[in-house]
């Protein structure tokens, strides 16, 4: 076989497509998020405001974070040492788990390198505990999910996205006497869309299937305590297992579950993806169980965050522009075309400083490529002004569809 050539295939097709994607070379400035420093690729630099980041609420840059890995870093060095088993479990993990344990109100938590790799791992060793498990999974789950699903050996179902008249039909169609358990997320990140958290709870309960909530885009902002959609709504003591990232709302990185101490034991004792990788570093975990904290009581943050959210869909609305509004913080502009998405992307950044990254197939359907921005408490007026206006320039430069407005 010509294996350049095959590279070359593979590669060509994404550019033919629109669909190859770049790195934007940025860095971020301590204290000034959203503000980054742009390199480009001739080597010269521009000032950009960001406005697709996942550090949602600005935490990555919050002095009480960055306090508590500077102290972490001197007391305790660089790297972990070791795998949990191996040297790499420090007064700094367990303390961030037991943050995380209180936060979703459960027995214990557990602490992964990232949130994908706690679905992954977590999923696919699911069934070596319970034998003959069947996963029922949301059509749109994220990735991780799924791989964990895929490859996990066991029984699986997947049911249209939040169709829980679908997932009934599936679930009343087994064996009534197999362990079952029901996998989605809170908040879907490409629509923006809710789960609908109680329903599934419900039917959880009347078929004895145990339930698994992904809520990677909705910790730190929701819930009075930042714990969620599932906090918000009262119906976190209805889950068995909860999912979440610290790379996201917390502005850290990793990923965690919390259940029951008999749940994460087992999880700990036979996930491989667990077992086998190093701990993520103590600064890390410091950093991390610092912004859990804090956001704990920091209501005024998550309120400000909705209300920026609020003031940009309603400004992108009043201009026509085809958004998707389901009242969560994620604010998708749909474009339907991978060229001028792409576009509209290189666009914003090289004449107005915007960054925000183009979402092509395969994370959303063809017909349905986007621009999905994420306003967080720390987008200011005059950025908005700024980037609702950069918007309205290029929509019409590029001659694409407005939505009419009524009277």
């Amino acid at each position: 076989m010509d294996y350049e050539t095959a590279l070359d295939t593979a590669l060509n097709t994404l550019h033919e497509e629109g669909r190859y994607r770049t790195f934007i070379d940025i860095e971020r400035r301590r204290g000034q998020f959203p503000h980054a420093v742009w390199t480009r690729p001739d080597g010269s630099t521009r000032d950009i405001t960001v406005w697709c980041g996942n550090d949602y609420l600005g935490m990555g840059q919050h002095p009480v974070v960055l306090t508590a890995m500077k102290e972490a870093l001197e007391a305790a060095g660089a790297g972990s040492g070791g795998t949990r088993n191996i040297s790499g479990t420090t007064v700094y993990h367990k303390a961030l788990e037991a943050e995380l344990a209180d936060l979703h109100q459960k027995e214990a938590a557990l602490i992964f390198t990232s949130a994908y790799i706690a679905n992954d791992a977590t999923l696919s060793t699911l069934p070596k505990l319970f034998p003959g498990l069947i996963i029922y999974s949301d059509a749109l789950n994220h990735a991780s999910m799924i791989e964990g699903v895929r490859r996990n050996g066991g029984a699986k179902r997947i049911f249209r996205h939040n169709d829980v008249a679908h997932l009934r039909a599936l679930m009343a169609a087994d064996d009534p006497a197999a362990p079952k358990l029901i996998a989605f997320e809170s908040i879907y990140s490409m629509d923006g869309d809710f789960g609908p958290i109680e329903e599934i709870c419900n039917l959880a309960d009347e078929f004895g299937a145990l339930t698994y909530i992904d809520e990677v885009h909705a910790v730190g902002m929701y819930g009075p305590r930042g714990a969620g959609v599932a906090e918000r709504d009262g119906l976190m003591d209805r889950f068995d297992i909860i999912n979440g990232t610290l790379g996201k709302a917390y502005g850290v990185m990793g990923g965690y579950v919390a259940a029951s101490e008999k749940m994460c034991d087992a999880i700990r004792s036979y996930a491989p993806g667990f077992i086998f990788t190093t701990s993520i570093p103590p600064v890390i975990a410091a950093g991390a169980a610092a912004s859990v904290r804090h956001l704990k009581t920091d209501q005024a943050r998550r309120d400000l965050h909705q209300e920026r959210a609020r003031v940009l869909k309603l400004r992108l609305i009043a201009m026509g522009l085809p958004i998707i509004d389901h009242g969560s913080h994620i604010v998708p502009v749909i474009v339907g075309d991978p060229v001028h998405t792409k576009k509209i992307s290189d666009m914003l950044l090289s004449e107005y400083g915007i960054y925000v990254q183009p979402i092509n197939f395969p994370t959303v359907p063809r017909g349905t490529e986007r621009l999905r921005f994420t306003p967080s408490p720390v987008h200011d007026t005059n950025m908005l002004d700024g980037l609702v206006n950069a918007m309205d320039g290029l929509w019409s430069h590029c001659a694409l569809n407005r939505a009419e407005l009524s009277a």
